[in-house]
């Protein structure tokens, strides 16, 4: 929202802005480890599976308390599916070698 006579952002709306933009670039649960390292600092570098589990298991219990087990239960779901990739048991890769 712009103030109508000068088109510049109130005090207000500034602060709300900034909180705003770090729900979504920084929110607290990716950043709030002891380590000071953001999780996407070390996801970004890792394949879809092994980012994912890391996420699941950094934001346990700090994004919503009530779904600390589910987080967990995520992060085992994607190191289960990195570990069938790995094996050669997984749909996806399946499916490429057929098509080869």
């Amino acid at each position: 929202m712009q103030c109508k006579r000068s088109g510049y952002l109130s005090t207000n709306e500034k602060v709300w802005n900034k909180i705003m933009a770090d729900m979504v670039n920084h929110p607290k649960h990716y950043t709030s480890d002891p380590s000071g390292v953001e999780c996407i600092d070390i996801t970004r570098h890792r394949n879809y599976n092994i980012g994912n589990a890391i996420k699941y298991l950094w934001r346990a219990g700090l994004k919503n308390e009530d779904k600390h087990i589910e987080d967990l239960k995520k992060a085992i779901f994607y190191i289960s599916d990195e570990i069938k990739r790995i094996e050669g048991n997984y749909r996806g890769a399946q499916k490429e070698d057929q098509e080869s």
